[in-house]
């Protein structure tokens, strides 16, 4: 990289810092007011809500917002080299526009692999502890963010098991049983009064146990006082948790789903599109910095303020875009991975349009 280069890539990085830092206080000003009466009523203080709340809230808006951070940073200071004429000073040097861009694309690489590292493992750990205090502080009797008392889910590929009732902090069940399937036939069904969770053998314990296996000729009968069985199935994945698909890495969130998968859960293109997202904002920022280059490169009557205007507008059609087909990805047919990448290739020819239209 040229001196031209070092000069540009200075000013993306500190004006991004500054945006990142100015909104983040925005968010936290505006957060803490709405959450004032909840956090008195915590007892806990300030050190203590700023540990274990916001150590976790700043890096979710962080992930949230980044590639909004990255675009409005780029519009502005090269805004302002358009009105200081430093552009057409430095197209009239020689410098092809192709070459002027290097440096951004440069720095729009390197800080859409900060994001893309930072959303498979740093942001999730921290989505955990502002879950987690948002869980017993914020929402806590809210039957949304707790466990369920009934369930029925697959255990594996032609096994279902149902209980009644879950007690979490016992980790034990009532009203359990199990229907083991081959084709379109029980071949086997199991019932018992309680299932309790061995913390040593990390197994789970049936009591009063009532088996019935079923052939084409007979069916058989065993009762039993207390028998071990492995459900493939642990004490925490027994619970409707809203925050999980936020709080788990990415290499754990993709095992998650193809557990669940083998399990025959439904509902699992929100884990799906969130796996595959994580992977496609670290792109929206490169996509997002070229664009951002390419309209505030020109000097116009408007100055930095139209520039502004324009960058705010397109980012929040893209924001748009996002949250639509993530919606026709949840509740309707659109495979999860062209919902997570669709506004990016979309905007794609928006920065090919943008760019065929910009002086050069």
């Amino acid at each position: 990289m040229k001196k031209l280069d070092w000069y540009i890539f200075k000013k993306l990085i500190s004006t991004f810092f500054f945006c990142m830092m100015l909104f983040t206080v925005i968010a936290v000003a505006v957060d803490s007011s709405e959450k004032t009466d909840d956090f008195v009523k915590t007892g806990l203080s300030t050190s203590e809500i700023i540990r274990n709340y916001y150590f976790g809230f700043v890096p979710f808006i962080w992930g949230l917002l980044f590639p909004l951070f990255v675009f409005i940073g780029v519009i502005y200071f090269t805004s302002r080299m358009a009105t200081r004429s430093e552009i057409i000073s430095i197209l009239a040097s020689g410098t092809s526009f192709n070459r002027f861009l290097r440096a951004y694309l440069v720095g729009g690489i390197l800080l859409g692999a900060v994001l893309w590292y930072a959303n498979r493992y740093l942001i999730p750990r921290a989505n955990g502890i502002r879950s987690s205090f948002e869980v017993e502080y914020l929402k806590k009797g809210d039957p949304s963010t707790g466990y369920s008392s009934k369930f029925y889910m697959r255990s594996d590929s032609n096994t279902y098991i149902g209980i009644k009732y879950y007690d979490t902090a016992l980790k034990r069940a009532t009203g359990f049983f199990l229907d083991r399937v081959s084709g379109d036939k029980m071949v086997y069904n199991l019932r018992a009064d309680m299932l309790q969770w061995d913390t040593v053998k990390k197994s789970w314990v049936l009591t009063n146990v009532v088996a019935r296996t079923i052939d084409s000729m007979k069916e058989t009968i065993t009762t039993k006082p207390s028998m071990t069985i492995n459900l493939n199935i642990k004490p925490d994945e027994l619970r409707h948790d809203e925050y999980l698909k936020d709080k788990l890495t990415t290499p754990q969130l993709n095992r998650y789903i193809k557990m669940e998968e083998i399990r025959g859960s439904e509902g699992l293109n929100t884990l799906k599109v969130e796996a595959y997202r994580r992977s496609a904002t670290p792109f929206s920022v490169i996509l997002l910095t070229l664009i951002g280059a390419v309209i505030a490169s020109r000097k116009t009557r408007g100055g930095s303020g139209l520039h502004l205007a324009i960058g705010i507008t397109i980012a929040a059609i893209f924001i748009i875009s996002d949250r639509f087909s993530t919606v026709f990805a949840v509740k309707g047919h659109l495979p999860p991975l062209i919902a997570a990448w669709l506004p990016n290739l979309a905007f794609a020819l928006v920065a090919v349009y943008f760019y065929k239209k910009a002086p050069k």
